[in-house]
């Protein structure tokens, strides 16, 4: 039996659904997920097996124009993944219509790698709406299979992942079959409080803050875990610390709750805030925080 493996690269503008799909397909929760937009700022590998393929998703940021030097570092991982995928999987919301304001469509036409076009969220739409964008993304991508799904619902997956199986190139795995992903324990706690703050604070709270694990240590039942949250400002600070520190023990309480849930053991988490000034333009700032290599 000849078996296919490769880089499936995930790319769309912030809040088309990228970060569900994967998950979705991957059957594990991988990436966060909430309404804001720039939820996802690394790439993120999920890895899906079957008897005779295997397919390596690398979920991006969302396309945006960068406004300072993080952003600048998450377009990079973007750019990135337009030139080591195997197939692009362009992941498009399907009120948003056909469009190319950032000449990215042009970027992946001019790859020459093979693109399917996945139009999310066809659950808040109509079939006249429907056919119409359908069709205009047919024309933008000729040739390209257009798919639409609802990452949400887990509606027409099968349909997407047969599409993606038969563009897949001849080859060996890449990583053992019962590998999940390529990141480690500590990034997936990180990212479980960064979601809790996506949630529990607004304006621009989460977008100025960052979670880094100081410690993780795993015992026979219990990981004991030490994570510092970095804003940009003292006020920030007072923030998310909250009137008696309640907003900061409601945001450990809701991460440890998913994390116990993710890793199968109970948490014991601590959570301090610091203020690093203006880490989202430090260069070296960023690369401590796995923005640049």
């Amino acid at each position: 039996m000849n078996h296919k493996s490769g880089f499936v690269n995930i790319l769309g503008f912030p809040n088309v659904g990228k970060s569900t799909i994967m998950n979705a397909m991957v059957g594990e929760k991988l990436s966060i997920i909430t309404s804001k937009a720039q939820t996802t700022r690394h790439r993120i590998m999920g890895i899906v097996n079957g008897d005779d393929f295997q397919i390596v998703y690398s979920d991006t940021p969302g396309i945006l124009k960068p406004k300072y030097k993080l952003q600048e570092s998450m377009m990079n991982f973007v750019d990135l993944a337009l030139t080591d995928a195997d197939i692009i999987l362009y992941v498009t919301d399907v009120k948003d219509g056909v469009s190319d304001d950032t000449g990215y469509t042009r970027k992946m036409r001019d790859t020459g790698i093979p693109v399917v076009v996945a139009v999310n969220k066809i659950d808040l739409s109509n079939q006249d709406e429907l056919e119409q964008v359908c069709s205009g993304w047919r024309e933008m991508f000729p040739g390209s299979p257009v798919i639409p799904v609802s990452g949400l619902e887990k509606f027409n997956l099968d349909t997407l992942l047969n599409a993606i199986i038969s563009l897949l190139p001849a080859g060996e795995p890449y990583f053992p079959k019962d590998q999940l992903t390529d990141k480690y324990e500590r990034f997936f706690a990180s990212e479980i409080i960064r979601e809790k703050i996506l949630l529990n604070y607004q304006k621009e709270i989460p977008y100025c803050s960052e979670v880094e694990i100081e410690s993780f240590a795993e015992e026979a039942e219990l990981i004991r875990i030490r994570a510092l949250i970095h804003v940009t400002r003292e006020s920030q600070k007072g923030i998310i610390i909250g009137h008696k520190g309640e907003k900061l023990k409601k945001t450990g309480r809701e991460a440890r709750i998913d994390m116990e849930d993710f890793f199968g053991k109970k948490v014991f988490l601590e959570l301090y805030v610091k203020v690093t000034k203006d880490w989202r333009e430090k260069p070296r700032e960023l690369k401590r925080f796995g923005y640049r290599s």
